[in-house]
């Protein structure tokens, strides 16, 4: 377990647990499907909430867009804006949707900095997009840290 982050890392969320066992047991193929799947399931924002109300994400190579929320029951919330033209970044937002949204900020910052290598991507999709990937995580990450 590799992690720059100044978190102990700790096991993952099950149910990102879940999503990553999905990708990782999946031929080339089947992840890319995945990964489409995960980029239409992506919620919408909020009513009222748009992208000029988040931060974004300057690395990666589409416009992204992300905002995070800590409850007093320190549970994460977090929104995720990508046009439907970036697939990749979508679905990728869509697995941290998916499987971080409501974790407590404990599990959120244990994550792992390059647990999506663990999604068996990077010979489907460029270093560049791998790296907007590990970008979105810290932005994700940062924004939990600052919340309280």
């Amino acid at each position: 377990m590799n992690s720059t982050s100044a978190e102990e890392t700790m096991p993952l969320p099950t149910k990102l647990q879940q999503i990553v066992d999905d990708f990782a047991a999946a031929p080339d193929e089947l992840r890319t499907e995945l990964l489409l799947e995960m980029s239409d399931d992506l919620p919408p924002l909020p009513e009222g909430m748009d992208s000029s109300e988040m931060e974004q994400v300057v690395e990666c190579q589409s416009p992204f867009f992300l905002a995070t929320e800590v409850g007093e029951d320190e549970t994460v919330r977090m929104w995720f804006d990508a046009p439907p033209q970036a697939p990749t970044t979508r679905g990728f937002a869509g697995i941290l949707a998916q499987g971080l949204d409501g974790a407590s900020r404990e599990e959120v910052l244990g994550v792992e900095d390059d647990f999506h290598d663990k999604l068996n991507l990077a010979s489907l999709i460029s270093p560049l997009r791998m790296n907007g990937m590990s970008a979105i995580l810290a932005r994700l990450k940062r924004q939990v840290r600052e919340a309280g």
